[in-house]
């Protein structure tokens, strides 16, 4: 490998399934390092997702190039047919999404904010983590997780889903740990996702994150 580019083929990116294999997603920012804007590459067989359904607000624009095999997008009220070689840009919130209609489909997506610096997302190693985790990583799951909260110690958002994390694993001590720090910083949004959050179900009948979730233990200091 030269110092002055690097090269890869899609299928030599890391493979990461998504949402309990909803989708993989292959990254392509991380592999290369790249810091001037977010991209990334899907692949899937015939009716599985290769772009997530979703829109984009506050002016952010995203291209998606179809490298391989056949994808149907959803794009607003339209399905358009895409075969290999099809260039996709949609506009800033306009819903879209893409799922395979041939086995072995693979979408490369682009995405960045006219006029702002790109700054990769703060939740990236999180993401990360979650998919480590449904693969059977756990030690790079957690190592991820750690590295996110290093870098953001007073987001309670890094500490929730680390707590999610744990619960799954069957980890309770840890995941009402993480927990109580997340309502330590932001109480109402905290106990409000957890509610309904499944990855608590473990843990539910806990004595001490019930009482968390319920507001009878305050550990910030200032009961919400």
């Amino acid at each position: 490998m030269s110092e002055g580019y690097e090269v890869a083929h899609v299928d030599e990116l890391e493979e990461l399934p998504i949402n309990s294999g909803e989708f993989v997603w292959r990254p392509v920012r991380r592999r290369f390092g790249i810091t001037a804007f977010a991209t990334n590459a899907y692949t899937g067989n015939a009716g599985q997702r290769v772009i997530e359904a979703h829109s984009e607000r506050d002016g952010h624009q995203e291209m998606y190039v179809v490298l391989r095999g056949r994808a149907t997008f959803t794009l607003g009220d339209d399905d358009v047919d895409a075969p290999a070689g099809t260039i996709v840009f949609v506009r800033p919130g306009t819903r879209r999404g893409a799922i395979a209609a041939e086995d072995g489909t693979a979408v490369l997506a682009v995405g960045a904010k006219p006029g702002v610096v790109f700054e990769p997302s703060p939740w990236e190693d999180i993401f990360v983590a979650n998919s480590y985790a449904e693969t059977g990583n756990l030690e790079g799951a957690r190592e991820l997780m750690a590295q996110a909260l290093e870098r953001h110690p007073d987001a309670w958002q890094g500490y929730f889903n680390a707590a999610c994390l744990e619960a799954r694993l069957g980890d309770h001590d840890r995941a009402v740990e993480h927990f109580e720090r997340a309502v330590a910083i932001e109480p109402e949004q905290a106990r409000e996702l957890a509610k309904t959050d499944s990855d608590f179900d473990s843990i539910r009948d806990d004595q001490r994150f019930a009482s968390l979730v319920a507001g009878e233990s305050d550990p910030g200091g200032q009961l919400a």
